[in-house]
């Protein structure tokens, strides 16, 4: 007879782990399953193994290289020659991964989560089979089934992985040296980020990007900012250049393309592919599971991420939505507590993005052209951080604040940043508009001097003209 429990997780990503310690933690009998490494479940999922986690540990280390090299000196600071160790630098990267990885084993070990090693896949009447690395299966039962299987990165047939010169993002964060001349495909999140790392050490980068809009899911005026201030720090941005085949050749990849000017070719000694992330769904399900895929292979929920089946639900980058770790880590806790009876929901329009380059862009509810487009009347204030004392003085005064409100109430509507700790900066307007606070609200807010926060209070006075630091465009009379 096989073993029941009362949830079984399948995928140990945030969206998997958290949801499964929080079920453990009210009280439910826990398992959660995961593919199995070297030696051990991989568990974390791509964000703590190859994903959110060692890609900022690169960016940390790189922009620390830049900027020893480019601003020490800019402070009296003078080193001399400034030479980047890559192996030890990745060496650093696979220690913080396997400090998270080994944590979450530990939270499970803490919370009474049982592991179990092996591809998981849903069967019918609420049963999931186990398949171990060897080939062995294990079948066992449950109230509940929570399918949280991640995503992984989006291969294209123009450019097909090859040994160690096309890589995804994955092999993007194994490079043991730096590429003199890198081409990345794409535009996007992974690839600015994955770009800027080895633009940072020095490598030429070229980034190809099919579309003619640059970020286009970010409010524009962050867009045109982040894209004068990258290029300037050295990153080649082609807009409307889609790739249509590559070639290996003398240990180089030669990618060609296609632009508003017709054929074009470019030579690389290293090409990584970063056009996005594909849901990983392929054998999740049986057939006469009960489940329905979209075409894009996302698993239908409703807002509670509850799917056709009764008991059955299916969390993170299996789901509509933006593929981000902390939304898939709010899904698992709000299944949790429904299935123990409790009214729990997820503001999928409170939900925070950001791109970690340097400066960095954060953003919070709806694009200036968003609200324009429902034709709302709209007010913004824009605040820049040159005119921030604690900016100036730390070196970094690029970027801005922006705040949208609605004409009518002054409800905080969107909140848009480019500049220095504007992922952490964004949790400011997150609370603001979960509470649903006017600019007024914001502007009457004590901020602490010197911050970098006091562009937040800034932007909000400026939204009706009241901005202290800066010269307020004059109100146009009626």
């Amino acid at each position: 007879m096989s073993e029941k429990f009362d949830v079984i997780v399948i995928g140990s990503g945030p969206a998997g782990y958290v949801g499964a310690i929080k079920c453990a933690q009210l009280g439910l009998k826990t398992a959660c399953v995961e593919v199995e490494g070297s030696d051990a479940p991989s568990l974390g999922g791509t964000c703590l193994n190859v994903g959110c986690i060692p890609s900022k540990a690169l960016l940390e280390s790189s922009h620390k290289f830049f900027e020893t090299k480019q601003d020490l000196a800019k402070h009296g600071i003078h080193t001399g020659d400034v030479t980047m160790d890559v192996p030890a630098m990745m060496d650093r990267k696979d220690k913080i991964v396997k400090g998270l990885t080994d944590g979450v084993a530990m939270l499970f070990k803490a919370n009474g989560v049982t592991s179990l090693h092996g591809r998981g896949k849903l069967l019918a009447g609420k049963r999931v089979e186990v398949t171990s690395s060897s080939g062995e299966f294990s079948e066992y039962e449950a109230e509940n089934v929570i399918l949280a299987a991640g995503s992984k990165s989006v291969d294209i047939p123009p450019a097909p992985l090859t040994d160690d010169l096309i890589v995804d993002s994955t092999g993007a964060l194994e490079f043991q040296e730096t590429p003199k001349r890198l081409g990345v495909i794409g535009a996007g999140v992974i690839g600015l980020e994955l770009g800027s790392v080895w633009n940072y050490l020095g490598s030429e980068v070229v980034i190809l990007e099919a579309q003619d809009r640059f970020l286009p899911m970010t409010d524009q005026r962050l867009a045109k900012e982040a894209n004068k201030i990258m290029s300037r720090q050295g990153l080649d941005i082609r807009l409307g250049a889609r790739v249509m085949g590559t070639e290996i050749k003398d240990n180089e990849v030669i990618v060609s393309y296609q632009d508003s000017s017709g054929d074009q070719e470019l030579a690389v000694d290293k090409l990584i592919v970063a056009v996005g992330r594909t849901p990983s769904t392929d054998g999740l399900v049986a057939p006469d599971a009960g489940i329905t895929l979209d075409e894009r292979g996302c698993i239908f929920v409703n807002e509670y991420c509850e799917t056709a089946v009764p008991g059955i639900y299916a969390v993170g980058d299996i789901v509509r939505g933006p593929m981000l770790a902390h939304k898939g880590s709010e899904e698992g806790i709000m299944v949790a507590e429904r299935i123990c009876g409790h009214k729990a929901q997820v503001d999928f329009g409170r939900i925070p993005s950001v791109i970690y380059t340097h400066p960095e862009l954060a953003w919070v509810g709806k694009t200036e052209e968003e609200v324009k487009a429902t034709g709302e009347p709209y007010k913004v204030g824009q605040f820049p951080f040159a005119a921030i004392g604690r900016a100036l003085a730390a070196g970094e005064a690029e970027g801005f604040v922006r705040i949208i409100a609605d004409e009518a109430t002054d409800r905080i509507v969107g909140v848009h940043i480019i500049g220095p700790q504007a992922s952490e900066l964004i949790a400011q307007a997150v609370i603001a508009l979960e509470f649903g606070s006017s600019s007024e609200d914001l502007a009457l807010t004590v901020f602490a001097h010197p911050t970098f926060s006091e562009a937040i209070h800034e932007a909000a006075l400026a939204v009706d003209g009241q901005a202290i630091h800066m010269a307020n465009k004059r109100k146009k009379k009626k």
